[in-house]
């Protein structure tokens, strides 16, 4: 047993090799996770919520409460008692806050029209799929369109027919008025030949 473990060791360990052995992966179960020091967080929610905000700051109600928050702002440093002001002038705080507030908006506009040029882009690539489709059809449709145009000019149409059978019915009178003029010519002969017989007697 102890030659076994010996040999053991020494096939992992092989003489000369200085490096510790790397441990196997196993690839039939998934990599666990590596832990970040930055918070996680969900990218499609976060995506949502900065359309959300970019779809409000591109309104008009935006504007307005903007225009009155600074509004009353401006109003409350300058005619408030000097021990209730927060902000005199030239309203320091109040440039900060508006700085604060447009270095958030512009990323948040920015992730917004990245989510829409993704969803365009997808759209885009699904319309061509299926102007691709429609093309096809369309030109299956066309094929079969013509391939029953060359049948049907095989096929023997109703006006053909009856003109076929017009001309048939004609043929038929001529050939019956022919024959009963030739009944009478012969009936007329059959008369003439009768008569000089009896005068030969």
């Amino acid at each position: 047993m102890a030659a076994d473990d010996r040999d053991r060791d020494r096939f992992r360990h092989p003489p000369g090799a200085t490096a510790a052995p790397r441990r196997r992966v196993r690839l039939d179960q998934p990599r666990a996770p590596r832990r970040s020091l930055l918070p996680t967080y969900d990218p499609e929610a976060f995506g949502k919520f900065s359309e959300r905000i970019a779809r409000f700051l591109g309104t008009g109600r935006f504007i307005v409460w903007m225009t009155v928050l600074i509004i009353m702002w401006v109003l409350w440093n300058v005619f408030a008692p000097k021990d209730m002001r927060f902000d005199n002038y030239p309203f320091i705080f109040l440039t900060l806050m508006l700085s604060l507030q447009a270095s958030y908006a512009a990323p948040l506009i920015l992730l917004a029209q990245n989510r829409q040029d993704d969803r365009d882009r997808v759209n885009l690539e699904q319309d061509r799929k299926q102007n691709e489709r429609s093309i096809a059809d369309t030109e299956y449709l066309t094929r079969e369109v013509a391939a029953l145009r060359m049948n049907l000019g095989e096929v023997a149409t109703r006006d053909w027919i009856r003109s076929e059978l017009q001309d048939l019915l004609k043929e038929i009178e001529e050939r019956q008025a022919g024959h009963d003029s030739g009944h009478g010519s012969g009936r007329q002969a059959d008369r003439r030949s009768d008569e000089g017989d009896g005068r030969g007697r």
